[in-house]
């Protein structure tokens, strides 16, 4: 647990040569990755990392990949990888849909759309949401849906995801998080959940649906069933079961972003499954691709399908996406207990290790603020932190305000999670001497 082992040489020069020749993106950690095994990582100087971050989400079965998942890959890609699948035809394209049409929650006939992200697969559903006719969205604050110009317009994070972008799509409208540590009433949503979320749900009929928006125009509510990049917000359990109330009140469609949380993560293969909630669409990508190949899918109610040629892609629904996809699922189902074990680990090991813990299966976010009463973000000893851990070796990945998430890959083992958050506490004591 000491610093490095090796000098960091070739590591930075390749920071500072891609500073050069690649474009700025959202590059926060200073670690060129060179090689992974299982939930370790190596960088180019070969000092080795225990990884809390699975790639943002992606290497839920580890690094490089599961086995069996690279096996797929050398089997499929020697038969077919691309047929052009919104064009054509191919087997792999419909096994996968029929599996995530019948693990999907909801007892009604379903579709999927493949693209090849997860804001692609948000995009999909915001057109088959228009396809009813409606015209406005709603959306969270602290919500995060991706970056392209649809997507954007529901994601309400950071300011800087929408700095020079204007004018966004029309007509979306942002309501209150359920967020129990810091929420515009003010109310402790640890000690009082109910009262949480029926000012979030009254904010949004009394307010929304009275005053901006009239409910018949409407076409749907986009929603994280743990907000990711928001900060790794667990809302009150009563919240989804109201949600559901209220857009079938209205008629409106549910939209469930399980883009970062779905596929295992929360110890259910869909994490709005906690709520026993049936969204009308559901949004999937990150760890879908096994770690390997990107993919995104858009599963929803059969009778909000798209006329002829109203959406498509090139790459989406490739045969080797989907076949690596399909294991990837059956993997992910076999570790669900595992996550599940692992959450009275996390739960216990994180107990008062920062201002704030909260979290469900292996997705935690744990947040520093000046002063709890105040509730003020400490974005300064939150970055500082990440930085020491990094020294540490353990990489992680903010979230928020001034949240660290972490989120290893499923199949990390008891030990290793240990090992983490004791790196992790050591890193805080460093900042706080």
């Amino acid at each position: 647990m000491s610093s490095y082992l090796k000098e960091k040489q070739k590591n930075d020069l390749i920071i500072k040569e891609s500073e050069e020749f690649l474009a700025t993106t959202t590059r926060e950690i200073p670690l060129v990755i060179d090689r992974g095994e299982g939930v370790w990582i190596y960088d180019v100087d070969g000092n080795k990392y225990l990884d809390f971050t699975s790639g943002i989400g992606v290497n839920n079965l580890g690094w490089p990949s599961h086995p069996e998942i690279i096996r797929v890959v050398e089997e499929q890609v020697k038969k077919l990888a691309h047929a052009a699948a919104n064009d054509f035809f191919n087997v792999e394209q419909l096994e996968l849909a029929k599996k995530l049409v019948n693990i999907a929650p909801g007892n009604f006939k379903k579709k999927v759309f493949y693209g090849n992200s997860g804001t692609e697969a948000i995009e999909a559903a915001i057109k088959l949401s228009r396809t009813t006719g409606r015209k406005y969205l709603i959306a969270f604050l602290g919500a995060f849906h991706g970056r392209t110009f649809g997507s954007l317009s529901l994601t309400a994070s950071k300011t800087t995801q929408r700095s020079q972008m204007a004018p966004l799509l029309s007509n979306v409208i942002h309501v209150p998080y359920p967020n129990p540590f810091r929420n515009p009433w003010h109310i402790d949503g640890y000690e009082d959940p109910k009262e949480l979320v029926n000012r979030t749900i009254e904010f949004i009929e009394d307010y929304v649906l009275k005053q901006l928006a009239p409910p018949e125009e409407v076409a749907a509510i986009f929603a994280e069933p743990i907000q990711g990049e928001g900060g790794y917000i667990v809302p009150p359990k009563e919240f989804y079961p109201e949600l559901r109330k209220l857009v079938d009140k209205y008629g409106i469609l549910l939209v469930d972003d399980e883009v970062q949380m779905g596929m295992g993560r929360t110890g259910k293969m869909f994490a709005v499954e906690h709520y026993n909630v049936a969204p009308d669409i559901i949004t999937l990508a990150k760890a879908l691709g096994g770690g390997i190949m990107p993919i995104g899918a858009t599963i929803f109610r059969a009778d909000l399908d798209f006329k002829p040629g109203q959406h498509s892609n090139t790459f989406g629904g490739n045969a080797l996406a989907c076949a690596v996809a399909l294991k990837s699922i059956d993997l992910i189902e076999g570790l669900l207990p595992h996550v599940q074990e692992l959450e009275k680990v996390f739960r216990d090991e994180l107990q008062g290790i920062a201002d704030d813990v909260r979290g469900i299966g292996l997705a935690w976010g744990i947040e520093f603020v000046k002063d709890l009463k105040t509730k003020e973000p400490d974005a300064k000893t939150r970055d500082k932190v990440i930085e020491e851990a990094l020294k540490l070796g353990l990489v992680l990945l903010p979230a928020g305000q001034s949240a660290i998430r972490l989120i290893p890959p499923l199949v990390i083992s008891e030990e290793d999670a240990k090992e983490g958050v004791e790196r992790l506490r050591k890193a805080i004591n460093n900042v706080k001497k």
